[in-house]
């Protein structure tokens, strides 16, 4: 077969979620089918992570926004490779292309009523460009593949899509996510303390960050020697809002919050951390969940959608829509040193149950059956 595969942003220098997923099951895809030939579309970008082999090209197409790229650079580029398939690998696809379409619909979010208003610009047109694109292209996917089970029957649920049609395919995590025995040389990057807490922040109403500050500062109230919170990706204005529409401005001096964190410091960030703290509102998989039990970090993670069913039944569970519970499980593990062992070695055990190449195999899958 010969298969095309769009992975506009797996280029770019700040990656996130899906653009890992892509990049990671292609990369796996590269090692383990040497059968059919693969067409790798992306956008040009300053981090070349992927190399052309004998059965995999790299086709860069040019286009000045992502909805130009996809619906109209897109499908002339596929036109020319003359593909058996095109898989679609975040939520969205060309609307008129006569390729047959595989698509990777990460969640559907986008299509259910949303908590306040995202303050980024960029995740408000993402947003709106999906609730177009995605009711128009469904028809004509041969397979969707979800990263859950829950997403799987959420999409069933919401869109009335037949079931067949639909096949949920777990995540991986990198192979580089074990734990750091010596992460201080790293951590120290970011913050001066050697204990800390860690959050991955993100302005996404769904990431539920001022709940989680809220929790941190009734943890901070009541902890003798509370720890600092290390916050990912946040700017500090943001930050500022935050703690001032919850009245907590006063837990600020205990955070640390240097921006983006590249991925290779973030199984040190890990494994430096006391805990992660990762109570969203609404997750379809999770792969940071998995990135810091494998380094050996215990999770504090909600009790909702697709949170569970990733971490598993030994996993540490709060309602995220509680700041109070949050907190008392937070200091429950933090004071309770069995377990707090238990969990770490729950988390090492769990991580073996993903794996990319699981993730490829049972993708190739979908492409032979089709």
């Amino acid at each position: 077969m010969k298969i095309a595969i769009e992975a506009q942003r797996i280029f770019r220098t700040n990656k996130h979620g899906m653009d890992f997923v892509a990049l990671e099951m292609i990369k796996v895809m590269q090692q383990i089918d040497k059968e059919n030939e693969y067409y790798i579309f992306v956008s040009p970008g300053e981090d070349r992570c992927l190399t052309e082999s004998e059965n995999m090209h790299i086709i860069e197409v040019k286009c000045p926004t992502y909805p130009l790229w996809e619906q109209v650079a897109l499908p002339a580029a596929v036109r020319k490779v003359k593909p058996d398939l095109l898989h679609c690998t975040s939520n969205t696809a060309p609307i008129f292309c006569k390729v047959p379409l595989v698509l990777t619909l990460h969640d559907v979010i986008f299509l259910q009523p949303r908590e306040g208003k995202s303050a980024s610009w960029y995740q408000n047109m993402g947003w709106y460009y999906r609730r177009f694109v995605v009711p128009r292209i469904l028809k004509k996917c041969k397979k969707i593949i979800t990263v859950s089970k829950y997403e799987r029957q959420n999409i069933i649920n919401l869109l009335g899509l037949p079931e067949k049609q639909l096949v949920s395919i777990y995540n991986g995590y990198n192979a580089h996510f074990k734990p750091v025995y010596d992460p201080l040389a790293v951590t120290r990057k970011y913050l001066p303390e050697e204990e800390f807490l860690f959050f991955l922040g993100n302005t996404d109403p769904k990431k539920n960050t001022p709940r989680i500050f809220k929790a941190y500062s009734i943890y901070a109230a009541q902890a003798e020697k509370p720890l600092p919170l290390l916050i990912a990706d946040l700017k500090e204005n943001v930050i500022d809002e935050i703690l001032a529409q919850q009245g907590i401005e006063h837990v600020k001096p205990l955070m640390r919050f240097p921006g983006y964190i590249v991925n290779k410091d973030l199984p040190s960030i890990y494994s430096g951390a006391k805990a992660f703290l990762y109570n969203s509102l609404r997750e379809s998989f999770g792969i940071p969940l998995l990135e810091a039990m494998a380094c050996g970090t215990p999770v504090l993670t909600s009790n909702v959608t697709a949170m569970p069913e990733i971490a598993g039944q030994g996993g540490l569970f709060a309602d995220p829509q509680s700041p109070e519970e949050m907190a008392q499980v937070l200091i429950k593990l933090l004071s309770d040193e069995e377990l707090y062992d238990s969990q770490v070695a729950y988390g090492l055990e769990r991580v073996k149950e993903f794996s990319w190449t699981r993730t490829a195999q049972e993708t190739l899958a979908v492409y032979r059956s089709l």
